[in-house]
């Protein structure tokens, strides 16, 4: 007789990409001079709304948009993009927090006085989540994406990436 025990660790990946998703976007927001308070106090709808579109690989790109304080211009962005590359055999995990703390050093500190949000977008058909609406992203023109590469990786469940800095 033998016995066979099951994971999913596809469950475990999620929940895993999900935390490190939302601690990489607390450590851009407060290494870039942005006020942690508001992102501290949206932990629970963002992994909410974030979870769930890992779980049901709706999820495509994370972005956590700078603007002055009227939220008529982009000053700043960063995109945080999943990748469903599931093989579910390796078992590896890591963060390259230190890549993300040098971009931040390139990319500068923002003023105080910015507003930010974070925003996700889906592919079509994804669940709604309560706490969740529909908005439109302000304009990149005038910008240019430096990308990071990958930055999150757990048995190919995964996140790159991106900031925008203004064309000189």
């Amino acid at each position: 007789m033998s016995t066979a025990v099951i994971v999913n660790t596809y469950a475990y990946s999620a929940t895993y990409v999900t935390d490190n998703i939302l601690r990489t976007l607390e450590d851009i927001v407060r290494d870039s001079g942005l006020d942690p308070l508001k992102i501290a106090d949206e932990r629970l709808v963002l992994t909410r709304g974030i979870k769930a579109w890992i779980d049901s690989e709706h999820l495509e790109t994370i972005v956590l948009e700078v603007s002055n304080p009227s939220r008529t211009e982009l000053i700043g962005r960063w995109d945080i993009h999943v990748a469903y590359g599931w093989n579910g055999d390796d078992g590896r995990f890591w963060v390259d927090s230190d890549q993300i703390k040098a971009a931040i050093r390139k990319a500068g500190v923002w003023p105080s006085t910015c507003e930010y949000r974070i925003i996700c977008t889906t592919k079509s058909g994804r669940p709604d989540v309560a706490g969740w609406n529909t908005t439109t992203l302000l304009s990149t023109a005038g910008f240019v994406r430096q990308s990071l590469g990958t930055t999150i990786s757990h048995s190919g469940l995964g996140a790159s990436a991106s900031y925008y800095r203004k064309v000189n």
